[in-house]
């Protein structure tokens, strides 16, 4: 019995000490999502630019996953259960912001595309009226996985089903096919390395017939294009983990492949994504450091 204890007592130590540290690194992701936010609204010229209004987008999507799968994990580490009809108001905003986030830059790449390929109409399609449609649109591709995976939830559950308690998890929604929600996201996702491929090459093209100033800019926008592929390739990782865990037999193996994975392929890209863009644009950053300054100024001035 004194073994048993013991190693009961240590596996709940474990489960503790993770929990804590998760809830740190959360912490810190949405302070510096919750700053660059900040940024972003205290200049003015970001709410008219494209780029700037599309990668706010990002951030607040990315917020909000950080924050409501943190609510998701606590419930889960206190084996708290829901009834499902709440756990669906909870998941529902989570699975459409995972699309969000990679569907968003999508259009950042495409908004480049315009910039560089189509530079006499940049002005007509980013304008701010057509921004806000840009917005719904990206919202509505985004709330296709949604619309899929839950149509298909709906007409599989009973109506006693809603009003059981369980643990709240995504994964309950697969209920007709397992791997449903993941080959959605992963066609999705192929669709628009398509574009942004293509995209890629369009401005190749354009970067090798430039000359002078139209080719640093031009070079300019492929290394943003780059970037953003490279964003992508962040959120495409989180769909990763979900086979690499359907490999794991044992439980306690499983456990700590699920922490890994949920560290590394889920709340790192959330943050390198938005923090490598903030940094890496010139005016973004200046922004940033100069609105970093005047705080620390006021507050020592007080």
């Amino acid at each position: 019995m004194a073994p048993n204890n013991s190693l009961v007592i240590e596996d709940l130590l474990q489960q503790n000490i993770r929990l804590n540290i998760v809830q740190v690194l959360i912490m810190i992701f949405l302070c510096i999502n919750f700053l660059l936010i900040l940024t972003f609204f205290k200049k003015e010229c970001f709410h008219t630019t494209t780029r700037y209004i599309l990668f706010a987008i990002t951030l607040l999507s990315d917020s909000c996953i950080l924050s409501l799968t943190d609510i998701l994990l606590i419930l889960v580490h206190f084996n708290i259960s829901i009834p499902v009809w709440l756990c669906i108001i909870i998941s529902l905003p989570v699975l459409l912001c995972i699309t969000v986030t990679p569907v968003t830059l999508t259009a950042m790449v495409l908004e480049r595309y315009v910039a560089i390929c189509m530079p006499l109409r940049h002005g007509e399609l980013c304008s701010s009226r057509s921004m806000m449609h840009c917005i719904l649109i990206i919202h509505s591709i985004s709330s296709v996985p949604c619309i899929i995976i839950f149509s298909t939830f709906f007409a599989s559950a009973s109506i006693n089903f809603y009003k059981q308690y369980h643990m709240c998890s995504v994964e309950i929604f697969d209920i007709s096919q397992s791997h449903l929600r993941t080959a959605i996201y992963q066609i999705q996702f192929l669709i628009m390395c398509i574009i942004i491929v293509l995209s890629y090459v369009k401005i190749l093209k354009v970067a090798k017939a430039a000359s002078g100033e139209d080719k640093r800019l031009t070079r300019k926008g492929l290394k943003t294009v780059v970037l953003h592929s490279f964003q992508l390739l962040l959120c495409l990782i989180q769909l990763w983990y979900p086979f690499i865990e359907a490999a794991i037999l044992n439980f306690r193996v499983y456990e700590n492949v699920r922490y890994v994975n949920y560290i590394m392929f889920y709340l790192a890209p959330k943050c390198l994504s938005p923090l490598i863009y903030g940094l890496k644009d010139e005016c973004f950053f200046r922004a940033l450091k100069t609105y970093n300054l005047f705080v620390l100024y006021k507050r020592n001035t007080k």
